[in-house]
């Protein structure tokens, strides 16, 4: 076997799983931004995390730690690229991380592959939709331009989760929280203030679904 190198290793977790910065990586492992730059300080990818990624994305161990060996040693031949994978619909409609947008319009612009293992543990495709977001009130977890996997069968409110959210004829991506007899629609960025809803205005309330992954292109 070569040599492990942490640059090589992260090129090769970037073509497997598509995460494209080291806080990425941190994410989809739910480990701390500094236990990434420890293993790239040590140059060593630790045994845990290169079974976690082989299991979630179907990838072998062997070569993401490596390079050696087939990518997938239980897949067919390379055209299975086209069966292992979904196309989720990427919509016309852009998501406000601020005061709201009114491009609403749910045209399909586009469609992007996700490997199927990957997006059925994830929720259910067949409800999911990606959305582009303009406005800054979400961060530093998501930026103007970044791109969001919408699922809208998931809907229910949990503590701390990132949901798209409809509010009359705008739509936001907002941190959700109920309130006693309301809820809050909670921005990252400090600079904004919340939205507390109450009363007649939650009927004007829709939550279109909940965020669960995101990508961001460097410009």
């Amino acid at each position: 076997m070569t040599a492990t190198s942490f640059d090589a290793f992260f090129r090769r977790v970037a073509e497997a799983t598509g995460v494209e910065t080291q806080n990425d990586l941190a994410r989809i492992l739910g480990v701390n931004r500094s236990a990434i730059t420890q293993a790239k300080q040590r140059n060593a990818i630790p045994q845990k995390w290169l079974h976690a990624l082989a299991r979630d994305y179907g990838y072998s161990a062997r070569w993401l730690e490596s390079g050696e060996g087939p990518q997938n040693p239980g897949a067919p031949a390379a055209e299975s690229f086209d069966v292992d994978c979904l196309q989720i619909p990427k919509v016309r409609a852009r998501l406000c991380a601020g005061g709201g947008s009114f491009e609403v319009e749910g045209q399909t612009v586009e469609t992007q592959p996700f490997l199927s293992p990957w997006i059925h543990r994830k929720g259910s495709p067949d409800s999911m939709v990606l959305m582009d977001v303009m406005g800054n009130s979400m961060e530093p977890e998501i930026h103007e331009g970044d791109t969001v996997l919408i699922d809208q069968s998931q809907r229910d409110i949990l503590a701390g989760g990132i949901y798209a959210v409809g509010v009359e004829d705008t739509v936001m991506v907002k941190r959700l929280e109920k309130r006693p007899g309301g809820l809050a629609l909670l921005s990252d960025n400090p600079d904004y203030s919340p939205i507390v809803l109450r009363g007649e205005e939650l009927e004007t309330v829709r939550v279109i679904g909940k965020v669960i992954w995101l990508s961001r292109e460097y410009r």
